[in-house]
């Protein structure tokens, strides 16, 4: 049978067809993948992550005080209260409200009539019992001399003797009446016992005073020095003794806000007992005070130095950032590149911390702005202000990891 030569050139221009198509095909398929395109199938490549910005400081050498700080009252060197010693009538007050009086300066006088007349009469009666003591001792000698003569009995003699003696005695008990009778004279001018600031009068001229009273007439308070009562955890009681053997540890008084410097002075003791109930150990601090900066009764923040860390690194107290394997802090390379590096803390000094191990002197290490950070972030140095008010900042609750 003799092929159709027609039929395979038809079969040829359909393969010639079909492989065409399948060409064209493939081109829109190229064209369609290389070409970027807007359907939603088509995803974007992602993007570089922006750099951050951070504060950093330089891990620096130098010497650090290590202090501890507690609350406590100022009370002066001496606090007294000005009673009567005897009963009267305030006659008069010589002093100011407030005035600085010295040592012996006349602060009130109270009636003296009737103490003077009880010193008279002292007197008067020691005046009587020595006369009388000068006619016994001559009627002593009569005596002694008639004996000799047996004119009268050694009777008469030992009963003369007795009666000088009674009255020697009687003229020693004139004499301490006379003491008596002048010291209580004397209470009724009141003096200063000490140099201080005399309070608030509380008792006015014209009352009656009485030796046992228990409101005072006024009360004298010595600031010149003063002291500091003070209390500090028991924790630190080992490092207070340490310091008070090296030597006289400085005390310093801030007010209550801890921001103004009132005094500087020096720790006087610790207390000879620690308080159970609150595990804390009480401690006193005298202050020259010339300037009476301090008051007493006032509130104020005592802080000792303990000791002074020379050349140690230090580094902000915000450096140091906490996860499950322990403190570490974010160290920025020559590149502004990021990475963590485990740190050991020392004690800490106002917003210093020293580092016992981790760092070296001339790291950078980020300050703030450590919540965005991950290992090997690009960063940016910019001022504390700038990098804490950062936008899409991490809460700090997500930086301990």
């Amino acid at each position: 049978m003799a092929k159709n030569p027609n039929g395979a050139a038809q079969r040829r221009r359909r393969f010639v067809v079909i492989g065409v198509v399948l060409v064209a095909l493939a081109g829109a398929g190229l064209y369609w993948y290389r070409v970027p395109g807007s359907e939603p199938a088509r995803a974007a490549p992602p993007a570089s992550r922006p750099a951050v910005p951070v504060s950093v400081a330089l891990a620096a050498r130098q010497d650090v005080p290590i202090y501890v700080t507690g609350l406590g009252t100022v009370q002066g060197s001496f606090t007294i209260a000005i009673h009567s010693q005897v009963d009267g009538l305030m006659q008069e007050v010589l002093f100011t409200e407030g005035q600085h009086v010295k040592k012996g300066d006349v602060l009130a006088r109270i009636e003296q009539r009737l103490f003077q007349a009880a010193l008279d009469q002292a007197k008067a009666k020691k005046s009587q019992d020595v006369a009388t003591l000068g006619a016994a001792e001559k009627d002593l000698e009569r005596s002694k001399t008639l004996v000799v003569r047996n004119i009268t009995t050694q009777q008469t003699v030992d009963q003369q003797q007795a009666r000088v003696d009674q009255l020697k005695a009687s003229i020693e008990a004139d004499e301490a009446a006379i003491e008596t009778a002048q010291t209580q004279l004397d209470f009724t001018t009141i003096k200063a016992p000490s140099d201080g600031r005399i309070g608030v009068r509380l008792v006015d001229p014209g009352n009656l005073v009485h030796a046992n009273d228990t409101r005072p007439i006024a009360n004298l308070v010595l600031t010149q020095p003063s002291a500091v009562l003070f209390t500090l955890p028991m924790q630190v009681l080992d490092d207070l003794r340490d310091a008070m053997a090296r030597g006289p540890v400085e005390v310093t008084a801030y007010d209550q806000n801890n921001r103004r410097l009132l005094s500087t002075g020096k720790l006087l003791l610790i207390d000879n007992a620690i308080d159970q109930a609150t595990a804390t150990i009480r401690l006193k601090a005298m202050f020259d005070n010339a300037d009476e900066r301090l008051w007493p009764g006032e509130f104020v923040n005592a802080r000792v130095l303990l000791e002074t860390r020379r050349n140690v690194i230090a580094v902000p107290t915000t450096v140091a950032q906490r996860r499950p394997e322990g403190l570490f802090a974010w160290i920025v390379n020559a590149d502004n590149v990021v990475e963590p590096r485990r740190i050991e803390l020392g004690p800490a000094a106002g917003d210093l911390t020293v580092i016992n191990a981790g760092l070296a002197e001339g790291d950078r290490v980020v300050t703030d702005g450590q919540y965005k950070l991950q290992i090997n972030a690009k960063v940016t140095i910019t001022p504390p202000s700038i990098a804490a008010n950062a936008p899409n900042a991490t809460p700090p609750a997500a930086a301990a990891r």
